[in-house]
């Protein structure tokens, strides 16, 4: 099991920005895909974004288009989400997670390693 710790959160104010990162522990050969998640209180975990580990293709949540970027450096080991225009609702404790197999990227239960989160609070 790998483990994954994000950093990088913290206080913006509306419109700002922030680069979240997420390290893993290791490498690993059967690494398909990661992504971020993210979890405001009282609401359900929320698909974010994700990406391929070998080809780079990525999938946005549709809440987030055109404002987050998702990315990684393979020799790394690390997953980047460059977050833009950020309003009061992106508030939320951001997770990334890794997956070992393909299908739809956006399912929660389908990834079976967590970080530990990182709260973005975003003001007015």
């Amino acid at each position: 099991q790998v483990q994954l710790v994000e950093s990088g959160g913290g206080l913006v104010q509306s419109g700002g920005s922030l680069r979240l990162s997420c390290a893993a522990s290791r490498r690993t050969f059967s690494r398909v895909a990661m992504g971020w998640f993210r979890q405001a209180p009282g609401k359900e975990r929320e698909f974010v974004a994700a990406i391929t580990w070998s080809g780079g293709s990525t999938e946005y949540g549709n809440s987030v288009k055109g404002r987050f970027t998702i990315s990684r450096d393979i020799a790394k080991n690390t997953l980047y989400l460059q977050m833009d225009s950020l309003q009061p609702e992106d508030s939320a404790v951001y997770y990334c997670a890794s997956r070992r197999y393909g299908g739809n990227l956006a399912v929660l239960g389908d990834y079976g390693d967590w970080g530990q989160g990182t709260q973005v609070t975003v003001s007015s």
